[in-house]
């Protein structure tokens, strides 16, 4: 039985029920989770310094059932910008109805900000004030503004310059044998992120980003 919630001020993990045993994805599910709240410093630990284009008041934590690999119900936690809560509750309640598995979903701060530790862990997650993976100039990532999400990075690796992110997401940049948790054209992944006017980066050619949803597309 495994039920993620960011705890305390170290952001250490651990269980938490919602209500009794966890069920299962193949009966009825329980009643959608989503409650957003103002966040704390640990959530924001490793993920935010001053100069970063959002202040701590224009985010919000949101806590969301998800249906995991396991076939059971789980609540994770997820930090965006205010402007898309809705959007992105609206996405995974559909991801939830439709049973489609989410390995994870702590803030990066429980991997001390580092987005390489946290695709590895296949986390999905939002805001983190950090660069984006990507050649070129340096610029900031849609994550820095909240206004992004990656999810399930191992089954939806990176791929940019013939390098896989995460490594483990070797095996999946054969993107034609579909399995659980993958992010496809027509999927349901795709399309919950497309009915809200998000965009995916899996549709970038040249530096297909499988996990990546953005608002803007970028």
């Amino acid at each position: 039985m495994r039920r993620h919630l960011l705890l305390g001020l170290a952001g250490a993990l651990g269980v938490v029920a919602l209500a009794g045993a966890p069920a299962r994805a193949s009966g009825a599910l329980a009643t959608f989770v989503a409650r957003a709240g103002a966040v704390t410093s640990a959530e924001l630990r490793g993920l935010w310094h001053p100069g970063c284009p959002v202040g701590p008041a224009a985010l919000r934590s949101l806590e969301l059932s998800y249906v995991g690999f396991d076939g059971r119900v789980h609540l994770g936690t997820m930090i965006v910008n205010v402007a898309v809560v809705a959007d992105v509750e609206a996405i995974f309640r559909t991801l939830y109805d439709e049973r489609f598995p989410i390995a994870e979903m702590v803030p990066e701060s429980a991997f001390g900000g580092s987005d390489p530790a946290s695709m590895a862990a296949d986390n999905t997650s939002g805001f983190n004030c950090r660069l984006a993976v990507a050649s070129g100039p340096p610029s900031l990532s849609e994550h820095a503004y909240g206004e992004a999400i990656d999810v399930n990075p191992v089954q939806n690796p990176y791929l940019e310059g013939g390098v896989v992110q995460p490594r483990a997401g070797a095996p999946y940049l054969d993107r034609s044998r579909v399995r659980p948790g993958m992010a496809v054209a027509g999927g349901e992944l795709v399309e919950a992120f497309a009915r809200v006017g998000w965009y995916w980066g899996g549709r970038w050619t040249a530096t297909p980003d499988y996990q990546h949803f953005s608002l803007n597309g970028r």
